[in-house]
């Protein structure tokens, strides 16, 4: 099938299949014609990509997972055992992250916390330009 029809099909932009394909990760036949030409194994392979993507593997990990990933039907899983230290330390990094983003909701928590909406005397808006207030930095 042509890409337009394959975009369809697979709910992902002509644009990002085309990325895929920079990064090494959909390898479709071309026609002598120069149009990309697609089949049932690269249906597999986009969902595949999608998934690692929603779990946050970056394209560079997620073209090394591929070569190991089959399609069982229920969904894309990588069937190769010596891949679980990379899928661990993968797990570790977003969780690195994800304490990353924690912290920085906290520290804007107690902006937020600090920063008056209006006087409440007159109700007009507040600029403590002046007179700034300490902002605990957790």
């Amino acid at each position: 099938m042509r890409m337009g029809d394959f975009s369809r099909r697979t709910g992902v932009s002509q644009r990002l299949l085309r990325y895929y394909e920079e990064q090494g990760l959909l390898t479709p036949r071309r026609l002598p014609s120069g149009y990309r030409e697609y089949d049932e194994p690269d249906l597999r392979t986009v969902r595949a990509i999608r998934v690692m993507l929603a779990a946050g593997l970056t394209t560079r990990v997620i073209g090394e997972l591929l070569p190991c990933t089959v399609d069982d039907g229920e969904g894309p899983v990588v069937a190769c055992s010596g891949l679980l230290p990379d899928l661990e330390r993968e797990r570790d990094r977003l969780d690195d992250t994800i304490s990353d983003l924690l912290a920085a909701r906290e520290a804007l928590d107690s902006l937020i916390q600090v920063t008056p909406e209006r006087d409440e005397a007159t109700g007009e808006e507040v600029c403590w330009v002046d007179t700034p207030r300490e902002v605990a930095v957790p």
